[in-house]
């Protein structure tokens, strides 16, 4: 009795283990492809940076490319999935203390970027819920009344903040390699995903210093629902002095992001059975 009863729990923790494994892979298939190109732009004259949804548009244009959106659309579902159940059950033991409750926020924040991402992509895919997506529905009424406000670019200010404290931790988190406690790989293997690892959580803070930068600075100049990205951070490099090495420099630590992000679909400790206890 216990071994059919053990079966089926045995079953939804691999899958669920599988999934939070395929989200990890669907981010470091943006982050290479973004890092991608950001290297080559460094090199070919004004060359074409982009984000994440241009990430995903590079998939949509290759060959086989709507299969290919589509096991990304599962595999970022999957991983805000993860983020969420990281957040709400905290099988990881952040707690509720004021550090552990910022961890648990950030992590729904990643949960909703990643959502507004599947939504895109389902839109390139035709799949976009609501049909044709024109934006004519109460909802949007709202929300452009909201942004028709008076003092609706301070929202913009507070928007600055999320990226800020994004590029902090991630800065925290390369620097003090506190990585390392979530991943299981064999001592061998951890003496290059260290390193990589180091250099692409901070190339990615770096990044998002930027896009925190460019909106404190000119705040003004964005709606809060089209705030900069990645893309525009990585614009911004490129126009300045010595703009080829820093954008090459960027573009490398995004590309060893995405290694990141591989070795945490491959190594990282996921403990599914704290979150079904």
């Amino acid at each position: 009795m216990r071994q059919t009863s053990a079966s089926p729990r045995r079953q939804v923790t691999r899958g669920m283990e599988l999934l939070a494994r395929s989200g990890y892979a669907a981010r470091g298939v943006v982050y290479l492809i973004i890092g991608y190109f950001a290297f080559t732009a460094a090199f070919s004259g004004g060359g074409e940076t982009i984000g994440t949804r241009g990430a995903l548009l590079e998939l949509l244009e290759n060959p086989f490319g709507t299969t290919l959106l589509w096991i990304m659309v599962v595999g970022m579902g999957a991983y805000i999935a993860w983020r969420l159940v990281q957040a709400i059950a905290d099988p990881e033991g952040h707690g509720s203390s004021a550090k552990g409750l910022l961890i648990r926020a950030g992590l729904i924040g990643g949960a909703i970027a990643y959502g507004a991402l599947v939504l895109f992509t389902l839109g390139l895919l035709g799949a976009s819920p609501g049909g044709s997506g024109n934006g004519s529905n109460g909802g949007g009424d709202f929300l452009s009344s909201l942004l028709g406000w008076q003092y609706s670019n301070y929202l913009v200010y507070l928007i600055a903040l999320v990226p800020l404290g994004v590029g902090i931790a991630h800065l925290i988190k390369g620097w003090k390699a506190k990585f390392e406690k979530y991943l299981k790989a064999p001592p061998q293997t951890m003496r290059w995903v260290r390193p990589v690892s180091r250099v692409g959580l901070i190339a990615r803070g770096v990044a998002f210093f930027i896009v925190a930068g460019l909106l404190f600075a000119g705040g003004a100049r964005y709606k809060a629902t089209e705030p900069p990205g990645l893309e525009e951070a990585l614009e911004a490099l490129q126009n300045l002095p010595y703009g080829m090495l820093w954008l090459s420099l960027i573009g490398l630590g995004l590309i060893a992001f995405a290694v990141y992000s591989f070795a945490e679909a491959r190594w990282r400790r996921i403990d599914v059975a704290a979150v079904l206890r």
